[in-house]
Formats: structure tokens, sequence, C-alpha cells
């Protein structure tokens, strides 16, 4: 279920104030054949008929508010709604210590835990983290987020007593290699692993080196993001046997090499995601070992060209999603658009975000591509009504449309009355000479089509696709959130999407140079909830 916000010490005060209907029974019960404490004022509480499992159903199927509405009501409520709940978040501020043992107490089915402390609180420490751990233990998934007290001795304790953990992530945290190598020791189960800001790690080549540990042969996806030594992490990435999804976001060093180690001993990737990392078209050949590649994100790499694109093309025949942030370089285009155009028949999904591809090549990518179902085109000083108009004729299978900052006008636009007959949604933002009339009219001649129509944007100057700190948006496309099933308890909220800013007017170049920076994005958002995620 939906988060709620706890209170620490909340659960006492439950217990010892709310009544419970068994302490309004009636003295005046006549009937003798129904128990006493089932009437509260003379009239018989039907739900003390109801099952706790069915109760805990019941209490699943409703909003986050309402299930804690629900735990006022008396003390059976309140224990059943606490024993349902299996995931919880917290703030894992240094206040919440002291009334771990009564949350845990009251939630002690918790599976799945968040613990955050924002930047100005101190946070849990390693004391805190133990009690939880043993509080907790078949605990599965935990997320730490700016927990700086933790250090390598928290975290070999947490391992040793939530041996069952399958997904972990941490970020902004001041543990080191030492705790994480203790993890990887101990939780047999690991298959997810995700590491942010770990600011123990930046002692450069003093840095001992990580995994892969037990976990390397039930780890199946690992994300490394802003790390300033994030190579040290290269053992375990080359010793994890069933590694199918790799990501590597902004992470300092050369990893052509490495990545050159990895698919030479791991050729089961399906996934991997290369953002504003230094790496060349070495890096994508090693890449083009993986025969089962189906997802390949490349952003702003500005060493890398059409001839790595070709390789992946050539050797990666599943290949279904393909996002290209070319960071306006023209060093990948025609020629390696054509080569996806020739050997990735299965593609569904293509977003080209500062790349200049030509009628050429958008021709080839319309008439091979037959399965293509979701195209963006943001950025590109090429794609005009020309180009257009070729992927309305040609694009009969395309169900979702975007064209951001590009030179198209109505003319462009008024191609899609007749073509691609299974478009459900097209999203035009910051092109000038698109106008709402055409839109309006659009949406008359087609009424099952969603025009979605952001007309008084002005191209910006630059576009910016990297991946938001909440995960929700990469490379320009922007996936609906999940939510999942089970209550959740938090004091804060989820990451909150970035937002989209910025143009050429004057006034927004003084705004910008007085604020020190360029509030860009692009977003391709995905036009439907429930099509898939970036995580297909």
């Amino acid at each position: 279920m939906g988060q709620t916000t706890s209170t620490p010490g909340g659960s006492t005060l439950l217990h010892n104030s709310i009544p419970t209907l068994h302490q309004h029974s009636s003295k005046n019960n006549t009937n003798p054949n129904l128990p006493e404490d089932n009437f509260v004022n003379q009239q018989y509480d039907y739900t003390s008929e109801i099952p706790d499992e069915c109760l805990a159903l019941i209490f699943q199927t409703l909003s986050s508010g309402d299930r804690k509405r629900c735990s006022l009501v008396c003390l059976r409520w309140l224990a059943v709604e606490g024993l349902s709940r299996h995931r919880l978040a917290l703030n894992a501020s240094t206040e919440i210590a002291a009334h771990i043992p009564a949350i845990f107490t009251r939630f002690d089915s918790v599976t799945k835990l968040s613990l955050r402390c924002d930047r100005k609180s101190v946070s849990i420490n390693d004391d805190a983290l133990t009690l939880i751990s043993q509080r907790c233990l078949d605990l599965t998934r935990l997320k730490l987020r700016g927990c700086r007290e933790i250090s390598d001795v928290g975290m070999l304790i947490l391992a040793q007593n939530c041996k069952s953990l399958r997904k972990f992530s941490c970020g902004s945290c001041m543990f080191g290699a030492k705790g994480m190598n203790a993890l990887l020791n101990n939780c047999s189960s690991l298959e997810e692993l995700s590491v942010k800001r770990l600011r123990g790690i930046n002692d450069g080549s003093a840095v001992e080196p990580i995994g892969p540990g037990i976990a390397g042969g039930s780890l199946k996806s690992i994300t490394l993001k802003e790390l300033y030594n994030g190579q040290c992490f290269g053992p375990l990435i080359i010793g994890s046997k069933n590694l199918r999804s790799l990501k590597i976001l902004r992470c300092l060093g050369d990893w052509d090499r490495l990545l050159e180690m990895i698919t030479g001993r791991n050729s089961c990737l399906t996934e991997i995601h290369l953002e504003r990392l230094q790496v060349s078209d070495l890096g994508l050949m090693a890449v083009s070992k993986c025969p089962d590649l189906e997802i390949v994100h490349l952003v702003k790499a500005p060493d890398c060209s059409n001839d790595g694109i070709s390789a992946i093309a050539e050797n990666c025949k599943l290949l279904r999603k393909l996002h290209i942030d070319g960071w306006r370089t023209n060093r990948i285009g025609d020629e390696g658009l054509i080569a996806i155009a020739k050997n990735s028949v299965n593609l569904v999904e293509l977003v080209l975000i500062g790349v200049n591809p030509s009628s050429v090549s958008l021709m080839a990518m319309a008439v091979n591509c037959q399965k293509l179902e979701r195209l963006a085109l943001c950025g590109s000083e090429t794609i005009g009504d020309p180009e257009i108009s070729c992927v309305a004729a040609k694009c009969k299978a395309l169900k979702k449309l975007c064209i951001k900052s590009c030179r198209v006008t109505d003319s462009g636009i008024e191609a899609f009355a007749l073509g691609c007959p299974n478009l459900v949604k097209i999203k035009v933002k910051k092109c000038r000479g698109v106008t709402s009339e055409v839109a309006d009219w659009l949406r008359a001649r087609r009424i099952s089509l969603a025009v979605n129509l952001d007309a008084d944007e002005i191209e910006p100057e630059a576009i910016d696709t990297s991946t938001s700190d909440g995960g929700a948006h990469e490379e320009g496309v922007e996936f609906p959130p999940v939510v999942g099933n089970g209550g959740d308890v938090s004091l804060a909220n989820v990451d909150a999407p970035s937002t989209s800013n910025g143009g050429r007017s004057l006034n927004k170049l003084r705004f910008s140079f007085l604020t020190g920076r360029t509030l860009v994005a692009c977003a391709f958002r995905r036009l439907s909830n429930g099509n898939g995620s970036s995580n297909d």
C-alpha cells in the first residue's frame, strides 16, 4: 500500500489510549447465546467474526490514510494492521533510535525497509542499525539514504543478521569497501545492488577491491551512480555470472578496459546503461559481445561514434530498446542509425536526443523496423516536415511519438491525420512552427488520438537528459511510478520528478546567468500507465 507517516512512539500511545470494542461491551446483554464481548452499546460487533487474515486482506485494499484511520478503531484492528504491513519507510534521524523497539514491535512483519535521513539531520548509527537488523531477520529489501553515521561495523552486523536480503540500495552513505564486502560475503540471495555516492570509497588507490563474494552467483542487477572510485566494483561485476542488467552513471575513470574485462567473462547481459562516462567505441565494441543484449542506453558519451553503434547493431540482434543522447557532437548519425535499421528488426522503442538523422536513415528505420511502437526525436537540427512525414507514412506500428525542439511545422503534424494508423498519442514540445490550431484540427480528424502540444515554450539552448536522483527519468523518457502492494510508513515523500525549463528568450537567458545554471530537460513522457518501464 502507499506510504504513511510514522511518529516515533506512536504505537505506544495508541496502545495506551485507544479503547477496544471489548472494553465497551454492554453489561445489559440479554442474549445468552452471544458472547458479551461482541456487544458495543447493545449492538453486536459483526467484525469480530472476520478472521484476522481476511481483515488484513481488506486493509491491503485501502489507501494509506484509510489504513491509519482503521488502526485507531480498536486494539485488534491496530494489531492486525501492523502485522499486515510488509513495507516500512522511516525518517532515519537519530531521534528515532529510542523508538525502534516500539515501532518494530507493532510492525513485526516488515520485509521491505527504507531508512532515509536528510542532510541537515544526524542519522542513526551502528547501534540503531544493529537493533533494526535484530528485529527484521526476514528483511528482503533495504534502502539506505543519507545514513552517514553507519560504518563498516554496522554493515557487517546487518549482513550477518539479514542474510535473506535480495535487494540493497544505498546513497550518500559513509561506509566503505569493507562494509560492502561484508554484505556480499553474507547475503547469498542478493539479486539487485544499487550504490550511489558512497563516500567511503573515495580514497583512490587505497580502496580494496569489492566483491564478488557469495552474492556473485545470485546478482542479476548492478547500478553504480556518481562514484569517485567506482572501478573498485570491477571484481564484483566480472564475478557476477548471472548479471543481466548493468547501469553505470556519472562515474569517474576510464571504463573501456573494464568493459572489455566484463564482457569477456560475462556475456549474459540483457540491459546496459552508460551515462556521462569516459567510454569510447572500444567500450561499445566490448558491449557488442553480449548477444542477448536487448536494452541499450548511451547518454552523453562524446567519444562514442557510429563505429560503436554499428558494432552493437551487427552483433546484438535481439535489441528492443535503444536510447541515444549524442550531446550534439555529430559523431553518431546516419551510418550508425542505418546499421541499427538493417539489423534490429525487433526494435520497439527508439529515443534519439541531440542526434541529427536525415531522411535516408529515418526511411531505413521506418521500412526495416516494422515493430517500432515508441519513437522520440528531440533536439535535432535536421528533423523537419519531410522527415516527420516519412515517419507518418512508413511507421505503421507506431503507437507513441514525441517530437521536441525540432524544426517541424504544422505541415508535418498534418501528416498524422492519415498516417500511423495505430498511433494513440503524439506529444509536441518546443517546436516553434507548430501551432495550437493544427493540434485542434488533428484532434477533430482523429478523435481517439491524444494530442499533447506545448506551443508556448521556446526551443531550449541545450537538452539535458541525465537520469534524475529519483531514478524515474532516464535519457529523456519518463516512466510512470510503480505502486507496490502492501502498506508503507514514511516520514518523507518519494523523490519528485525533475522539472522542465529553459529557452532562448532574453528573460530566460538572464535568469540562467543569474542562477548559474541552465534549467533544461528533455522529457519524453511515457504516454500510458501500464505499457512497460525501463526495466522491461
